[in-house]
């Protein structure tokens, strides 16, 4: 029996796909826990509909991702922060820091994750610190970390 996924199944495939399974694995195990639907030509048309609308949301999302990474890109943050003699951060500034002052300038909500900074910022000086803002679009933006006065 053909069956068409609705959601990833270990050791057969992932959501869409079009799998030959044994008919009672489909009729009692896939079908009733709404793993799979039986593959009939509706069936068939409606997950390709489904598809040709996820690709144009997500090239939607990416268009506006990267326009809002070239917004990004052209962003300076700047820290306040204690330093000693010799430039050294009594602190530091992570990415948590930075989300949250991205956060503030942008008025939406900015997750650390997607500050991609390998370790804190402990001196002071410019940094450029790379912001995922979709799965397929990065950005970098400067960070200045200067001393308080």
């Amino acid at each position: 029996m053909e069956v068409i996924l609705l959601k990833d199944v270990r050791r057969l495939g992932k959501a869409g796909e079009i799998k030959t399974v044994a008919d009672g694995y489909a009729r009692n195990y896939l079908i009733p826990r709404g793993l799979a639907i039986p593959a009939t030509e509706g069936a068939r048309k409606q997950m390709a509909e489904r598809a040709k609308a996820r690709e144009r949301r997500q090239a939607r999302e990416k268009a506006r991702a990267e326009a809002q990474a070239a917004n990004l890109a052209k962003m300076e943050l700047t820290f306040k922060a204690k330093a000693g003699e010799k430039g050294r951060l009594y602190g530091s500034i992570t990415n948590g820091d930075i989300a949250a002052k991205l956060s503030e300038k942008l008025g939406i909500e900015v997750d650390k994750r997607k500050v991609l900074l390998e370790e804190p910022i402990k001196e002071l000086g410019r940094f450029k610190v790379e912001v995922r803002v979709h799965p397929d679009v990065k950005t970098s933006l400067t960070v200045i970390v200067e001393p308080e006065e």
